[in-house]
Parts: C-alpha cells; structure tokens; sequence
C-alpha cells in the first residue's frame, strides 16, 4: 500500500467522523451534570467534586434536552443568559428576563435534591451556585454549554405564556346609579305630567264656559 493511498483513507476518515459528530440528534437526552459526581462542593477545601467546566466540554446540548442537577440544599444552581452576571458568580444586578434561581434561600441544609433545567434558548447558557455569597462559584461550582437547535423544542416546552393575571373587580367597582339629570324626566313621569297638563287645560275651559253662560242668566247659580 503507497504512502498516497494510506493518506486518502486516513483523511476520509477523519471526514466521516467530522460528519457523524455534526449529525443531528435523533432524540432529546437528560444530561447529568457532573454525571456521578452530582453538583457538589466542599466548602472545608473550598473544592468541587469534579471540573463541571470538562464535563460541559464533553458533552452536546440542544434545544430540549433536559439538565439534571444532583445536589442537596447546601448548593444552588443559577440558569442565566447573561455573561456579566456569570462572571460576577452574582445575581445581584440581573434581571428576571434572563436569570433564573433554583434552590434560592434555602435554609435547610444537607437536604438531598434533584432539580431539573430544560434547555429551551438556543446559544450560550451559563449555570453557577451562588451558595456561601459566590464562593462556590468562584471556585469552580460554575460552567458554561452552547445550545443547539437540534429538534427544536418539543410541544411540551414550546407553548405561549399565560395571560396577564387580573383582579376580579371587587365590591366598590359595581356600576355606580343610573341619575336623571336636572331639567330631564323620566319617560314614566312624562306621560304622566302632560296628561295633568291636559286635564288641568280641560277644567279651566269648563269654568270658563260656565262663567259664559252665568253671565248671560245673571249668575252661575
């Protein structure tokens, strides 16, 4: 076998593993972070169970999957979008658009948990514990992935958000009386005043023709 042939089949191969490794997925996968070392840190020696950044580096993310943190209440997992806020290990300046807080505010230590992140923003998402006021996150409780799109989301992620919750309108908003204006009647009362207007008109014409007629006898009686 020449030297040019040995070539040729080494570089095909090096493309058909470039090619099977940009081939998309066929389904969505549950990462689990730090796969058996779980999301730990050890606040004695200020070190992490595993390097979460290499465990990141080995591993291909898309829209839909799932990342499942185990961990326990001495940690926090932070979900953001924002670079600024991953590097200051920190959650003071960021805002509820982009930043999402897991296991926050915890006060029972030592409590086994598994806390569950679907991915569904394509591009660089950041995680990070903000436990003992970034400390963990400064050494090392903090990694970074890139979504792909993949499959996309599935039906279960991609639904519209719910309406804008209202107050039900309480006991003063009730319509308020229907008021007549002054100089302005009813249709009731109308009717009834112009038909005392007619019978008022009647009597005075009736005392008015007996008069007449007084008149001409010498009197009404």
């Amino acid at each position: 076998m020449t030297g040019a042939t040995i070539l040729h089949l080494i570089t095909m191969a090096v493309l058909i593993s470039a090619a099977a490794s940009q081939a998309p997925p066929t389904k969505y996968i549950n990462h689990t972070v730090g796969d058996s070392a779980g999301w730990f840190f050890n606040s004695t020696t200020n070190t992490t169970a595993t390097n979460y950044s290499s465990w990141a580096g080995s591993q291909t993310f898309s829209l839909g999957d799932y990342l499942i943190f185990k961990t326990s209440s001495n940690q926090t997992v932070i979900q953001t979008y924002n670079l600024t806020t991953f590097r200051n290990c920190s959650i003071d300046d960021s805002s509820s658009n982009d930043t999402f807080v897991y296991n926050g505010g915890n006060t029972v230590f030592d409590q086994a948990l598994t806390i569950i992140v679907p991915l569904t923003i394509q591009g660089p998402n950041y995680f990070f514990s903000d436990a003992s006021d970034g400390i963990q996150c400064q050494h090392g409780l903090a990694f970074e992935i890139n979504v792909n799109r993949g499959l996309g989301l599935p039906p279960s992620l991609n639904q519209p958000p719910p309406p804008t919750y209202r107050e039900p309108p309480g006991p003063d908003s009730a319509s308020p009386p229907v008021t007549i204006p002054a100089g302005e009647e009813g249709t009731g009362n109308s009717g009834f005043k112009k038909g005392a207007s007619v019978q008022v008109i009647a009597c005075v014409c009736l005392f008015a023709l007996l008069a007449v007629i007084g008149g001409d006898r010498g009197g009404i009686f």
